[in-house]
């Protein structure tokens, strides 16, 4: 197994929708697996292919019950709302508080193609959304009001700026 580094705010492939997985086959397991170890290196509960640079409709999770894999996944349903304090892998060190859906349905593909239809809420249906969010090239920052935004774009321009001195 290999880790990816992962794409950080400001990577233009963080802001592309993704292609859907026509084929499942050695390859996307191998990405899966590799997706898997760079999840858990990086000690987050998701990751979405786009975040390793690879713009394909796919995700991985682990909310404590072991690794899930994700492909063409859709939220097809949401309900209610709950307000969770949220980061991000592409975001390191920065978190705010985001209302969010509390239950999402949730369809895609496993790994052998079979059909997936999970039904979430709290921290997997967060997970979800966030990574749905990935795959579709939105960005955690597009959740907050305008004055966090603001403020979360000055921090991450003053970072972005140190990266290139």
């Amino acid at each position: 197994m290999a880790t990816f580094p992962i794409r950080q705010y400001g990577d233009p492939v963080l802001r592309h929708a993704t292609r859907d997985i026509d084929e499942i086959d050695a390859s996307v397991a191998k990405l899966a697996e590799d997706m898997i170890e760079t999840m858990r290196a990086a000690h987050g509960v998701g990751l979405a292919a786009n975040q390793v640079g690879v713009q394909r409709r796919m995700f991985v999770y682990d909310t404590g019950t072991g690794p899930v894999v994700v492909i063409n996944p859709r939220i097809v349903e949401t309900d209610g709302e709950w307000t969770y304090e949220e980061g991000c892998l592409s975001i390191p060190g920065l978190s705010w508080p985001i209302v969010r859906p509390n239950t999402v349905h949730l369809v895609g593909l496993d790994l052998e193609g079979n059909e997936l239809s999970i039904e979430a809420d709290e921290l997997e249906g967060r997970a979800f959304q966030h990574e749905v969010d990935h795959l579709d090239g939105r960005l955690l920052i597009e959740h907050l009001d305008d004055d966090q935004r603001r403020e979360a774009r000055s921090i991450l321009r003053e970072r972005l700026s140190h990266q290139e001195a």
